[in-house]
């Protein structure tokens, strides 16, 4: 598990990092250009999705992407994160992310709301607004939630609430959940940058093997 300390200095930053990434003002980004017939995975979520600091080819998208191609499966992986998002601002623009086709849409969205103590249930009723406004574009789209985590700075009831979310909303609407996204990552110095709080190289390819033991299996069943 991660250590705690350093896990609430994590999430502190996925809300400090907007101006830093160019990405979060320009178009969804390809991972790769793959045969116009691909099936689409979009990647929706905040600086964790998006890569904060890093290249292109190195957030977990794109790995992603790779663990794909050398499979041979005819998958699109769209990175759509934005640094600093909320479920509110991800609620707001997720309509102009719908704009192409989605078969597999990965939820990563909570992190900055646990961040500012804002209320659990209004960021439960963003999440459910953004999987209702992509199930009714995209009836037979599969959806697949990443949870998320905050410490105790906001209370320790605020936290239970907060965690228990993510559970709820997956079971809600049959969504595999991956249980933590930053597992093994998240407050393990040489796993992030010099801040301390974003995934190196290395954490991000930990990242990707979390997301992948849960979306393998959805992939497998899509194609």
């Amino acid at each position: 598990m991660f250590r705690r300390a350093r896990t609430a200095a994590l999430l502190c930053a996925v809300s400090f990092s907007v101006a830093a990434l160019t990405a979060a003002t320009g178009p969804a980004r390809d991972a790769t250009a793959s045969s116009g017939d691909a099936k689409v995975i979009v990647f929706f979520g905040d600086s964790l999705t998006a890569g904060y600091g890093l290249g292109p080819g190195q957030a977990f998208p794109a790995l992603i992407q790779e663990k794909i191609n050398s499979l041979g499966w005819n998958f699109r992986v769209v990175n759509a994160g934005v640094s600093g998002e909320t479920t509110a601002g991800g609620l707001r623009r997720i309509n102009s992310v719908l704009q192409q086709p989605v078969d597999v849409f990965v939820l990563e969205l909570g992190a900055n709301d646990g961040l500012r103590g804002l209320p659990v249930e209004e960021a439960k009723q963003n999440l459910q607004a953004i999987i209702d406004r992509v199930k009714n574009k995209y009836p037979q789209v599969q959806v697949v939630l990443a949870g998320m985590q905050v410490l105790s700075s906001p209370g320790r009831d605020y936290a239970a609430r907060f965690r228990a979310i993510f559970p709820e909303i997956a079971a809600a609407n049959k969504a595999p959940l991956i249980p933590f996204l930053l597992e093994g990552v998240g407050g393990i110095p040489a796993l992030n940058l010099p801040d301390g709080i974003h995934p190196t190289p290395a954490g991000q390819k930990i990242v990707a093997e979390n997301v992948w033991k849960v979306l393998q299996p959805v992939l497998e069943a899509a194609r």
